[in-house]
């Protein structure tokens, strides 16, 4: 497979999404950078935690090349948490856009990105990147922070938002929540009030999903008639473009997602 000779990753299969299929049948997927090991223990990621490698300046050509031969008309790149790293791998991100827009010009890019520990001007140097959408996911509600995302800042998360609405006013912002981890409706609801005061368009709620044992327990299913209200909850909070249900994920018709947002 043109992934593996090219030594490149897919979050569509680290995260073993159920979507996976019908997303590269449809011509995007979501390419993982700087490899596949990251530096934080978020206890719902199926990613391991390990001592990174180095990063391979590599990478973005290969990438670019993965989009081109796979003929792909939209791109997400995302990435481990690299608390290792200076700028976080904001330096990496923007070299994989431009090799992207080169190889690829047709391609539509999203960027999903850590929180770069909150340094505004590694978030300055991937937006200066220009990609079409910015996406950081803020992933649960501030209450299960300390034990979901322990090295995580929900307050932190929201300002890296904030700031990427305020200094790319055009680019669409994104943003999403997993149910089922243990929050209820108004918590969820109070995100939401959050994210929309950051400037965020772009919302998906999707069920959390265990990805084995190990990894923290599903503490509820939302019917789809609760991801209806969630739905009708975000976009009566003005958010122009939400995306609510079972398998949605942050990264899942993100194509069209972006071209609805577009349109509003």
């Amino acid at each position: 497979m043109l992934l593996r000779r090219g030594g490149l990753h897919t979050v569509c299969e680290e995260a073993r999404c159920p979507n996976l299929g019908e997303c590269f049948s449809r011509g995007t997927a979501t390419f993982m950078l700087l490899g596949d090991r990251c530096t934080r223990r978020c206890r719902y990621c199926s990613v391991r935690t390990e001592r990174p490698l180095p990063p391979d300046p590599g990478e973005p050509r290969r990438v670019a090349e993965a989009v081109a031969r796979m003929g792909l008309r939209y791109v997400v790149l995302t990435s481990v948490n690299r608390d290792d790293l200076v700028d976080g791998g904001a330096t990496h991100f923007a070299a994989t856009v431009s090799e992207v827009r080169r190889a690829a010009p047709g391609a539509g890019v999203e960027i999903l990105t850590p929180d770069f520990a909150g340094d505004p001007d590694a978030l300055a140097t991937a937006l200066d990147a220009s990609p079409e959408v910015f996406n950081h996911n803020i992933e649960t509600v501030p209450r299960l922070f300390p034990r979901l995302r322990p090295r995580g800042d929900y307050q932190r998360s929201l300002r890296v938002l904030a700031a990427a609405a305020a200094r790319r006013p055009a680019l669409q912002t994104k943003s999403g929540l997993m149910v089922g981890l243990g929050e209820s409706d108004e918590e969820v609801e109070r995100v939401l009030v959050d994210l929309r005061a950051a400037g965020v368009h772009i919302v998906t709620l999707g069920q959390y999903l265990r990805p084995s044992r190990r990894h923290e327990p599903v503490r509820r299913y939302v019917p789809p008639e609760g991801f209806a209200r969630l739905e009708a909850r975000a976009r009566a909070l003005g958010f122009p473009t939400v995306h609510a249900g079972v398998f949605v994920r942050s990264s899942y018709g993100a194509e069209d997602v972006y071209r609805e947002g577009g349109r509003r």
